[in-house]
């Protein structure tokens, strides 16, 4: 029984997407919802993925308000240039070196870099921790720098790293 429940959250959360996504609560959605939803959780137990060791949740907190508050102002500046073509735009590549090394921090990281609209990770050596992401509208690399490193990865280090 364990097996099928190693990841009771994230059942959950599939079976919830399935009947969200579907928008039928049919007994047959939540029957076809559940068997999707085991299934996914087996095969995820399969990949013995380690749990996260989370040293700080305040610090997690504070970098879930911090992203709320970028993404944010991120959809209205890409909004701002997505309506005025006139504008002109740099895009472009920035390379920055990161201290983190913590695989489930990387991914958080990944994730927020993706999720705020104008940024993209586009890869991450392993080998020096280099990382590089995509700017839609680059305007000062340094600025980028500080603002990934000082906001994002410190905290993600405090909640991480021993």
């Amino acid at each position: 029984m364990r097996r099928w429940f190693r990841y009771p959250l994230m059942t959950l959360g599939i079976f919830l997407m399935w009947l969200l996504l579907t928008q039928s609560f049919s007994p047959g959605q939540i029957l076809l919802g559940i068997a999707v939803a085991l299934i996914a959780s087996a095969g995820m137990s399969t990949l013995r993925a380690s749990s996260p060791r989370v040293r700080n949740w305040s610090k997690l907190a504070q970098l879930a308000a911090f992203v709320a508050v970028d993404v944010i102002r991120s959809n209205v500046a890409v909004a701002k240039i997505a309506l005025s073509p006139s504008r002109d735009r740099h895009s472009a590549f920035i390379r920055l070196q990161l201290e983190l090394r913590e695989p489930h921090a990387l991914t958080l990281l990944a994730l927020i870099l993706t999720a705020t609209p104008g940024t993209a990770w586009v890869q991450y050596s392993r080998l020096d921790g280099a990382l590089l992401i995509h700017v839609f509208d680059l305007v000062d690399e340094e600025t980028w720098i500080h603002l990934i490193k000082a906001r994002y990865e410190r905290l993600l280090l405090e909640a991480f790293e021993p």
